[in-house]
């Protein structure tokens, strides 16, 4: 489990994510966290085999596709299919593995570590991005939209 101190870490000096799974769907959590770290400076770049652009951003087929260096690959699939995500992590270079909120596997977690890359699991980078830097106000979090107020 990461710290707050390596969350900080990873965030502030992480400038390229790599959203493997990102959805061009604006209502799916994959886009909805791509576009607010979009918004928040990193350079997002789209790994998704079914589309060619997200966020207005080339999207590739795969990790390997990519032709620039990756600090961080993001995770938007199922658990199953990590120990393969990671190994094309490793094989570009990426700094850090991030799997979000459900996404757990303890097998390909060792396997990131064991190669030297930093691992975050089943946590949401733009959860704590917000929570770290102070973006909670932005796009649904404390909006009033959702209130535990009874309407008057």
């Amino acid at each position: 489990m990461a710290d707050i101190a390596t969350l900080r870490r990873l965030l502030r000096d992480t400038r390229t994510i790599a959203v493997v799974g990102l959805s061009a769907n604006w209502y799916r959590p994959s886009f909805f966290a791509a576009k607010y770290m979009q918004d928040h400076g990193y350079r997002i770049i789209p790994v998704n085999p079914a589309y060619t652009e997200v966020l207005g951003e080339t999207c590739y087929p795969s990790l390997e596709a990519i032709p620039e260096p990756v600090d961080m690959v993001d995770v938007f699939r199922r658990a199953e299919e990590l120990p393969a995500i990671v190994d094309s992590a490793i094989a570009i270079g990426a700094r850090t593995v991030w799997m979000q909120l459900g996404v757990i596997n303890q097998e390909a977690a060792e396997r990131a570590r064991a190669a030297g890359l930093d691992v975050v699991m089943d946590r949401c980078v733009k959860i704590e991005h917000g929570r770290l830097f102070g973006g909670l106000r932005w796009m649904g979090v404390n909006t009033g939209v959702i209130s535990a107020r009874r309407p008057v």
